[in-house]
């Protein structure tokens, strides 16, 4: 036990190690470069704690591991689970039902599209095809963290849906107001969509929360009303993960019965509670009983623990196990983000036309 007796100082002291990196990670993330690029802290931390996984982790001793798993699981359940006093209800109300069709479709889309790419045409497994998956359908780095605790998978397989999400959520953020407003100043771009269309489009396509705000404030001249459309759809996908979950767990059951694993972990798990528990702190967050100050405290602190849980994965993943996968992940995550760019211009379209 991770903090019984015997174990209790080392425990502690991994967690403390885990939160020193990650106060790094956010003081590195609030300088004018990493948020002009749409970093979240969450990103600079795995990336420290993949450094130092590859570097220092035979120096540090053996006993701090058992708190380093525990911010990475224990610790990311709680995160998740205070992540949804970023949402209300009035919030996916607001953007009316063209917001919410673009992203039940577009989520359920790539989730499918990128667990079959991954797992049935690039070979990958299927734990690392689902997070990979998860990752671009609904929020990124966040999103992964949220279905890793389901598919109780190896670290390493963590590290490489958020590396994914980093590469192509990056990319978005140069290409997609190139296609709105053209290469060259006075140009009208390629896409010929509304402000609304547009904000949707984003909030609807783009990985990261942070990097949807930042395509709009890259547009010379963009309206308000374009960003708040962007972020509330992307709000509608966050708070969709724990449906997802919910879902994906009854999918887990069922393949592993009927591939015959009657004692697999995965079969035993039906919910995860912890999404359930997130749907019901949006739903009393949606009632506004708490002071915004005070709510903003709370999302303050949990994004410290969310970078924590990041950092946490980043010092559990080894470049040696990466061996044998290949260039599987970017080829599954190019077929995403091909999907994410065209196929999201045409379904919004669709559905706001």
């Amino acid at each position: 036990m991770p903090f019984s007796l015997q174990n209790r100082q080392g425990t502690l002291s991994g967690i403390f190690f885990v939160a020193l990196f990650a106060i790094i990670a956010t003081y590195i993330s609030q300088s004018d470069m990493m948020q002009s690029l749409g970093f979240s802290p969450l990103v600079i931390g795995i990336v420290m704690g993949i450094v130092y996984a590859n570097t220092l982790h035979k120096q540090t001793p053996a006993s701090w591991h058992q708190g380093i798993r525990f911010s990475g699981k224990k610790i990311l359940r709680f995160a998740i689970v205070f992540y949804g006093f970023r949402i209300t209800f009035q919030q996916i109300a607001e953007v009316g039902i063209d917001g919410f069709l673009v992203s039940l479709i577009m989520l359920t889309s790539t989730l499918i599209l990128g667990t079959w790419l991954g797992y049935k045409v690039f070979g990958m497994e299927k734990d690392t095809s689902i997070l990979t998956a998860s990752g671009a359908a609904v929020c990124g780095a966040a999103a992964v963290l949220a279905t890793e605790p389901l598919l109780k998978s190896q670290e390493y397989k963590t590290a490489i849906a958020v590396s994914m999400v980093v590469l192509f959520g990056t990319i978005s953020m140069f290409l997609y107001p190139i296609l709105y407003t053209g290469i060259f100043e006075g140009a009208t771009g390629f896409l010929h969509m509304s402000p609304r269309e547009f904000g949707i489009y984003v909030g609807g396509t783009i990985h990261e929360v942070a990097q949807v705000v930042a395509v709009p404030a890259s547009i010379p001249n963009s309206s308000e009303g374009m960003a708040n459309t962007a972020v509330i759809v992307k709000m509608t996908r966050v708070i969709m993960i724990a449906p997802m979950l919910i879902l994906l767990g009854f999918y887990l059951a069922w393949s592993s019965k009927k591939e015959g694993k009657s004692h697999s972990d995965k079969m035993q798990l039906m919910i995860p509670w912890f999404a359930v528990y997130f749907i019901a702190v949006a739903g009393f967050n949606s009632l506004q009983l708490l002071p915004l100050a005070l709510v903003d405290s709370i999302n303050m602190i949990d994004t410290f623990l969310l970078t924590m849980a990041m950092t946490a994965l980043g010092m559990g993943t080894i470049f040696s196990q990466f061996k044998g996968l290949g260039l599987a992940p970017i080829y599954t995550a190019t077929g995403m983000f091909i999907w994410l760019v065209v196929g999201g211009f045409i379904i919004t379209k669709w559905v706001c036309a």
